[in-house]
């Protein structure tokens, strides 16, 4: 991209593909995949990247507000970088990417042996 151009939006989605959730790091989910980004809005050489949060007690916006930013400035024609919260829409699981919905979901066979080691210590207490 030559140094005086703008990245366009699917650019900028694409960066930001590259951030990862704090929490989901380690599953190699990004704000992307984890449906956080609401919107992108590019002005010359400013964006703002528009995130709804998991929930509204998310101890990670700290470090979104300066992850985002440091992967996006390191576009070419990206000087200015906004982090905007919003409470609206609110975060549901619909949000997720397909390969967040696998990464994040549990198979009910896996949950069995759980429920079933829960419901042997009720009734040895009972």
């Amino acid at each position: 991209m030559p140094a005086d151009a703008r990245p366009d939006e699917a650019t900028i989605v694409e960066a930001l593909g590259e951030v990862y959730d704090p929490c989901c790091a380690e599953r190699g989910l990004s704000v992307v995949d984890m449906g956080l980004v609401e919107g992108v809005h590019i002005d010359g050489a400013r964006v703002r990247v528009d995130l709804v949060l998991t929930t509204g007690w998310c101890p990670f916006v700290a470090s979104l507000s300066t992850t985002i930013p440091d992967r996006l400035r390191q576009l070419g024609g990206v000087d200015d970088v906004e982090v905007n919260v919003l409470w609206d829409p609110v975060w549901t699981s619909e949000r997720l990417s397909p390969k967040a919905h696998a990464e994040l979901s549990m198979p009910l066979e896996q949950l069995i042996p759980y429920r079933e080691r829960r419901l042997a210590q009720s009734a040895e207490g009972a």
